[in-house]
């Protein structure tokens, strides 16, 4: 056997004759690789790993710093340890919960302590992190036999850690070691503590906010954005959970174990008729002034569902809405915009006739009819299909769209005359305790499985737009969230359970010479954690409909 393997590196263009068994990190010194800040794993033959992997066969690698997503997961991953382990030397007793991403950082919550975190608790975690980050102390993956490092999180009473390794069923695992803690993670950590040098901590609400770098300036923490509503939406849907005994995977996989999954459903899906109920309510009780109902979200959300349930709730209340989605007045896709990547850019609000658009507005609300266009994903073109509205004293407007609370998209219509509902799949459902599950991806997996169903797009197409999707939603939605007159979060505590059999064979269809085969792997290996849920007790008018199929809305 050759005691020597090539190793081509992307981000130099550089060819390598190496001894086997060379370490990632071991690599990037040799091939003298310079990122604008340091390297913290690589992908290797678009698989990610961290820079202890160790190479025994020819390899593609492409180093990547914090600026990359997959650099920033590994980053906050350590950062979230950190913080366990600050907590724990602080106050051995208590428990970390990481919630969810809220204010440009990470909302945490200490259970177990002897009243609420004071600003003092915070200086003092904040300082005991800071000291964890200077000692520069290594963390240690360690692989075993599963069944011992189940015994060893029950041991230390980690049961929502050893109840996932139960039901993933491998024969062995990895977790990671930071002095005398260990921890759980579906990703890689990096290789020490020294490489967490930015970061901050402070006292919010009852808990913790963890503040990370900037994508754009690492070198700085974001900016803190007090975002009280969206808060408040994750806090309701948190005590919901409590209620439901269903805060984590392990406890959803128990209750799909043990035939609770079907009153999950139905609890959870008649929580939002009721909360789809309370906002036509609202927007009832000012019926004489209110004109048009903006529903706005970031993609995949359930921006479509959510306005034919709100139909439906306000004509229960004696209005007559009439719906638009502004998805029917883009633009042809070769007059699409394009962003700084040179990719389409469907989250700009030039990929909207505003002109087309306004002019309709404005002769609805004069009372005139007018012919809807329709927009084909598949062709990229417009059509007609002979769909006119007319509207009068008695209807009021439902326009959904990401850019709906956008004031540049209906400038000519008084605020009074316009309700805003913001709405997005904001997953109130954990990993575990100190590991949460990101709503960027729950929508993400909602779209693969949309997009492959009704639009005919491969999972490597859908995952190679998203960036731009995501660079759009933080330009061109998040900045409005909060001018909302409502929050709504169309996230279900059971979704992902459910949508774990539709998206596994669309992500195995990525192929491993694609660079979209990474964030596949990813999700893939997340999908692992779960038991599935079978659909049959998802009603017809359900959210989730929307991207299963199966609804009894025409969309």
């Amino acid at each position: 056997m050759a005691k020597t393997i090539t190793i081509k590196c992307l981000n130099n263009n550089s060819e390598l004759e190496l001894s086997r068994g060379v370490s990632v990190a071991e690599v990037a010194e040799i091939a003298g690789v310079t990122l604008p800040n340091p390297i913290l794993g690589a992908l290797v033959n678009n698989r990610i790993r961290d820079l202890g992997y160790e190479l025994f066969h020819p390899k593609t690698i492409k180093f990547f710093d914090i600026t990359h997503p997959d650099g920033m997961r590994m980053y906050i991953r350590s950062l979230s340890f950190v913080l366990y382990a600050a907590l724990k030397e602080l106050f051995p007793g208590v428990t970390l919960r990481v919630e969810h991403s809220v204010s440009k950082g990470y909302y945490c919550e200490v259970d177990n302590l002897r009243g609420d975190i004071t600003i003092d608790d915070t200086i003092a975690i904040a300082e005991k992190m800071r000291e964890i980050v200077n000692k520069d102390l290594p963390f240690e993956k360690v692989t075993a036999e599963t069944s011992e490092v189940i015994r060893l999180f029950e041991a230390k009473g980690f049961t929502d850690k050893s109840e996932l390794l139960r039901h993933r069923g491998q024969y062995y695992t990895s977790y990671y070691m930071l002095g005398e803690h260990v921890g759980l993670y579906y990703g890689y950590l990096l290789p020490s503590t020294g490489y967490l040098k930015v970061f901050d901590l402070n006292k919010y609400y009852n808990g913790l906010l963890l503040r990370i770098p900037r994508v754009d300036n690492p070198q700085e923490v974001e900016n803190l954005i007090v975002q009280t509503k969206l808060f408040e939406i994750f806090r309701e849907h948190n005590n919901w959970n409590k209620i439901l005994e269903v805060t984590n995977v392990s406890e959803l996989n128990r209750a799909a174990a043990n035939g609770k999954a079907e009153n999950l459903i139905k609890v959870t899906e008649a929580l939002h008729e009721k909360k789809i109920a309370e906002v036509a309510d609202r927007i009832s009780a000012r019926k004489d002034k209110i004109r048009i109902v903006l529903i706005s979200g970031p993609s995949s959300s359930g921006k479509t569902t959510t306005s034919k349930r709100m139909a439906i709730q306000l004509l229960v209340n004696g209005i007559k809405p009439l719906n638009i989605s502004l998805d029917n007045y883009f633009v042809d896709r070769a007059h699409i915009p394009r962003d700084e990547h040179g990719e389409y850019d469907f989250e700009a609000l030039e990929a909207i006739d505003l002109e087309l658009f306004n002019d309709h507005l404005v002769r609805l609300l004069n009372g005139e009819e007018v012919e809807i266009p329709k927009f084909s994903f598949e062709t990229g073109q417009r059509f007609y299909d002979g769909e006119k509205l007319k509207m009068g004293k008695s209807n009021i407007l439902i326009i959904e769209g990401i850019h709906a609370l956008n004031p540049k998209l209906t400038p000519a219509i008084p605020d009074e005359a316009k309700y805003k509902v913001y709405v997005s799949a904001l997953t109130s459902i954990n990993f575990d305790n100190q590991t949460r599950i990101s709503t960027t991806d729950n929508r993400l997996i909602r779209r693969i499985v949309r997009d492959y169903k009704f639009r005919n797009y491969s999972a490597t197409e859908t995952i190679k737009r998203w960036p731009s999707v995501r660079r759009g939603e933080e330009k061109h939605i998040f900045p409005y969230q909060e001018e909302a007159d409502v929050m709504f979060n169309t996230a279900l505590l059971y979704e992902l359970a459910v949508l774990k059999p539709y998206a596994e064979p669309i992500l195995l269809e990525v192929q491993p010479n694609q660079p979209e085969y990474s964030e596949a792997e990813r999700l893939l290996k997340f999908f692992n954690y779960f038991k599935p849920i079978l659909p049959k007790e998802i009603p017809p008018t359900s959210i989730l409909r929307e991207f299963l199929g199966g609804s009894s809305f025409t969309y």
